[in-house]
């Protein structure tokens, strides 16, 4: 794939581990290099894209996982009978892969305080949604009775703010508000991460 004009960064992923056969013939230690998050290689899968989805989106915007031992990289588990194991990294403009080592302080999950808002309605939203309609969830915890389409487009951005992404094209780096609904184009929703009050903490 020839290089493309984009703001984000390269992502390598490679092959941590083969546990049953794949029809790509993927091999223990095979690297693929996505030009971001967006441009996928030729006869990339589809089914690890949509599992790889989340990982990738959240590195692009500088998620960090305190747990590993570089934060700026996760394990991804193929989801077709977990036959592939793989890691996700970034790379830097130089590429190197970006580096930032565990953090001492991790003391496990805490899961971050997200608001769902529907900020553009139009046409029929079979649930009913309207602007103005807001939930809270923490985390990346389902809403229960939520449109699970809905839930499954906004994910990405819940996983990314959960992780500290922020949206360095937004007014609000915490948020972004082109969450759209598969079905039309109907609902558009903005997601926000609202940070915890530290003198309460």
């Amino acid at each position: 794939m020839a290089k493309v004009n984009t703001p984000f960064p390269r992502l390598k992923l490679m092959v941590t581990q083969v546990l049953g056969e794949c029809y790509h013939g993927y091999k223990i230690g095979d690297q693929i290099i996505l030009e971001d998050f967006t441009h996928g290689p030729e006869h990339f899968c589809l089914g690890l894209a949509h599992a790889l989805f989340p990982v990738i989106y959240a590195l692009s915007f500088g998620a960090k996982f305190g747990f590993r031992d570089n934060q700026r990289s996760l394990l991804v588990t193929c989801p077709d009978g977990g036959k592939l194991e793989f890691k996700a990294e970034i790379l830097d403009k130089q590429g190197k892969l970006e580096v930032i080592p565990r953090d001492p302080e991790h003391k496990g999950p805490r899961p971050k305080k997200m608001v769902l808002e529907v900020v553009q309605a139009k046409g029929k939203c079979t649930f009913g949604y309207k602007v103005g309609d807001k939930w809270e969830t923490p985390g990346l915890k389902c809403i229960p009775g939520f449109c699970g389409a809905a839930f499954h487009t906004v994910f990405p951005a819940l996983f990314a703010l959960n992780f500290g992404a922020k949206f360095f094209f937004m007014p609000n780096p915490d948020s972004i508000d082109t969450v759209t609904c598969p079905d039309g184009g109907n609902i558009v929703f903005k997601v926000t991460r609202k940070e915890e009050d530290k003198n309460k903490l």
